[in-house]
């Protein structure tokens, strides 16, 4: 025959046991578990067995067993769990991808009926077309000023009536039409809020992150620095190849404007006065790209050698550029 145990060792069994889970993960959802029926929690637990463990408790009972753990371990990292227990929620330990798991959990959603006093998680609309309902039903739609038709014994809704709006509290009225129509406008199910991994903790929204993300959003960080370099003068790692790229061409525009030359000031001169030579230029640069030198460049090569490796040697024909 099982021992009752009493409120104080209750107490103690869940401290111990929330104690355990925090040596032993050091990734966990915070997730809301509104209208979450015991069903369908269990499905959720059995789902997630292997690699995570759902607990639930009430939020002052986990508030100390954490403080708990952090006298006891000295790791004041999970002290910014405390702030995210709020309201209706509980915690998943996981071992396993965060994002693999706030998928599965997202899976496990049930469609319920619009309970009287619910608040509604989405607009409610009922489409046009036959009810299914016989004439006697009529008060019903005229209660909640529906336009409808008799048609072949049946009530029609004539235009698409919203019957509920989003984040409203659901009537009674509303409540005993959707259940005459047999509809289950809602769904329920863990709503993961809150992601702490190894002592931080981020939104959800970060674990949709791919790498292309990243990479684009890194990308947008190094432009923004370098234009704000280049536009305050001020030299970075991020703009230093364009500011010596800048600098090089107000060199070559004075002596493309005056007496004063250099090798490859020499060169562009020359092709102002040819422009058949920028033809030249161009096939160089393209063979160079490509691997494979043309017949044609091959010999023009010594007469372009000096200013070719003099803007390759500044990196203006950097393929990343």
């Amino acid at each position: 025959m099982a021992v009752k145990l009493s409120r104080a060792e209750k107490k103690v069994q869940y401290d111990q046991k929330l104690c355990r889970l925090l040596d032993e993960y050091s990734q966990i959802l915070i997730a809301a578990v509104d209208n979450v029926g015991s069903k369908q929690l269990q499905d959720i637990r059995r789902a997630l067995r292997g690699h995570s463990v759902v607990l639930m408790g009430k939020n002052t009972m986990m508030k100390r067993s954490v403080r708990l753990h952090v006298e006891r371990t000295g790791n004041k990292a999970f002290l910014s769990l405390i702030p995210l227990l709020v309201g209706n929620v509980g915690l998943i330990f996981t071992k396993g991808d965060l994002k693999g798991v706030s998928d599965e959990v997202a899976k496990h959603k049930v469609g319920t009926p619009a309970r009287v006093g619910v608040v509604a998680p989405i607009d409610v609309v009922i489409q046009p077309g036959s009810t299914g309902l016989d004439p006697a039903h009529t008060s019903f739609f005229q209660v909640l000023n529906i336009p409808t038709k008799i048609n072949k014994g049946a009530v029609d809704v004539v235009v698409p009536v919203q019957l509920v709006k989003k984040g409203d509290k659901v009537g009674s009225s509303e409540a005993a039409l959707l259940a005459k129509l047999g509809k289950k406008p809602f769904s329920y199910g863990l709503v993961v809020l809150s992601v702490y991994d190894n002592g931080s903790v981020f939104s959800l929204k970060v674990l949709d992150l791919t790498d292309d993300d990243l990479a684009e959003k890194f990308s947008a960080g190094v432009s923004m620095t370098a234009s704000l370099s280049l536009a305050i003068s001020y030299p970075t790692l991020a703009a230093a190849l364009h500011m010596f790229i800048n600098a090089y061409n107000n060199v070559l525009t004075v002596a493309v404007v005056t007496e004063y030359s250099f090798p490859q000031a020499q060169q562009v001169k020359e092709c102002l006065k040819d422009p058949s030579k920028f033809a030249v230029v161009v096939a160089t640069v393209a063979a160079a790209d490509s691997g494979a030198a043309p017949a044609a460049a091959a010999k023009e090569e010594e007469s372009v050698e000096s200013w070719d490796e003099g803007y390759y040697d500044l990196g203006l024909f950097d393929s990343a550029y």
